[in-house]
């Protein structure tokens, strides 16, 4: 079957898909704002490394589980109530994290804070995909364009506020997140729940077809190499909050703008898999620079910088390569996705700094380039499907026993009819 989606620009959207592409740009600011106040946390509350990077690892572990009921509740209440609920929880726990006065408080409220952002996360994705013009590819574009200006800003605006008072990124994100709830809830229809309403256990389930196992697994593995390199390396500066805002935010730039320009670019001419072998060799090749010098911070602060290209590549093609040779719905292969890819996430940086305690900084970063490097060896696993994808020819999923049964039961449900081959 092949699959022509429309051509347009991925910036000319109704008001409702830009309203939630604004709120998206708020919830991904979340992911880099503690980065610039990590090592004044560490200070100021008398904290480990490892204990302030548990504020990723809650954040990210509570966002991956509960990636997995998003489509459960999403197709029980609806997305807009979904979207709204989920922002409404990132406000009142992004404001009581910055009430906390210690860092285990901080950390409880930032799992609260993963919930919320959990349920807009995966529900935001499906709505802007179903939403926005430009079809399917655009749509994509347009996620990541939110996704690489959030985390642009958010440790610059970290780093301005980080530097008057460390509970200051927390209730700015809060003030933001307010906002974006107001515009969503105004701008954006009413969506009725959908007909069929999702079983909890799909997101699991799905994972038995292996061309979306396959690419969640270079989705996990990738990302412990870029969230090794955006929790840890903070401590390897020796920066103020604000100059670790700046070279976060430069960062920041260089993803939004290889995930909206360089990455449409280098597919076109070389095809996803190869481009993204491509990345991850460079990739690799980054953290392996700050795994040999970790005591250099010049070397660091530029190999940070840098990375922002790999990654904005790599989050723009394998997010779409995911939704396109993915066999299920795409809002659960988006929640599968998510689950699996923010494990490795938020795993990564508190493993980091247990490794730095145990042996030395150049463990993590040598280790992540390791699993750079298995993440292209397992891409290469679905060479083909990805060049299917790239020439608009969409593969039907084989189903088997019970997939069958489930189908011609809704089938005969739907239509009335006594038999349905």
């Amino acid at each position: 079957m092949t699959e022509h989606a429309p051509t347009g620009s991925p910036f000319k959207q109704p008001k409702a898909v830009w309203a939630v592409a604004f709120a998206c740009v708020i919830s991904f600011m979340g992911i880099g704002l503690v980065d610039p106040i990590l090592p004044s946390l560490a200070g100021r509350l008398h904290a480990s490394p490892s204990q302030v990077e548990l504020l990723f690892t809650s954040y990210l572990v509570v966002t991956a589980v509960m990636m997995l009921v998003t489509g459960w509740v999403s197709s029980r209440i609806g997305a807009k109530r979904t979207l709204i609920t989920g922002l409404a929880l990132i406000v009142v726990f992004a404001a009581l994290a910055g009430t906390a006065g210690s860092i285990t408080g901080i950390i409880d409220f930032r799992a609260g804070w993963g919930l919320g952002n959990a349920l807009f996360i995966a529900t935001s994705l499906a709505v802007i995909v179903a939403s926005a013009s430009g079809g399917f590819a655009g749509a994509i574009v347009l996620y990541e364009t939110a996704l690489g200006v959030g985390i642009a800003i958010g440790p610059l605006l970290g780093g301005l506020l980080g530097n008057i008072s460390w509970r200051g990124p927390f209730f700015g994100v809060a003030a933001l997140m307010a906002i974006s709830l107001i515009a969503t809830s105004v701008l954006l229809p009413k969506t009725p729940p959908p007909a069929r309403r999702e079983s909890i256990t799909e997101p699991i389930k799905a994972l038995r077809h292996r061309s979306l196992a396959t690419t969640s697994v270079v989705g996990l593995l990738y990302n412990w190499g870029f969230f090794t390199l955006l929790g840890y390396s903070p401590f390897l500066m020796h920066l103020s909050p604000l100059r670790l805002g700046a070279v976060f935010c430069g960062w920041g730039v260089l993803v939004a703008i290889f995930a909206v320009f360089g990455a449409p670019q280098l597919k076109a001419r070389f095809g996803t898999p190869r481009t993204l072998y491509g990345n991850f060799a460079l990739l690799a090749a980054d953290l392996a620079v700050i795994g040999i010098w970790p005591d250099r911070p010049a070397v660091v602060i530029v190999a940070v910088i840098v990375a922002g290209a790999f990654l904005g590549v790599s989050n723009t093609l394998v997010t779409t390569a995911v939704m396109s040779i993915a066999p299920v719905e795409r809002p659960v292969a988006s929640a599968t996705y998510g689950f699996v890819r923010f494990i490795g996430g938020g795993l990564a940086p508190y493993a980091a700094a247990k490794l730095v305690e145990h042996y030395n900084p150049h463990v993590p970063f040598l280790i992540g380039t390791g699993t750079v490097v298995v993440a292209g060896l397992v891409l290469s696993t679905v060479h083909r499907a990805l060049d299917a994808a790239d020439r608009g020819e969409v593969e039907q999923p084989e189903l088997d026993e019970l997939d069958r049964f489930e189908r011609e039961d809704e089938l005969q449900i739907g239509a009335g009819l006594g038999n349905v081959e």
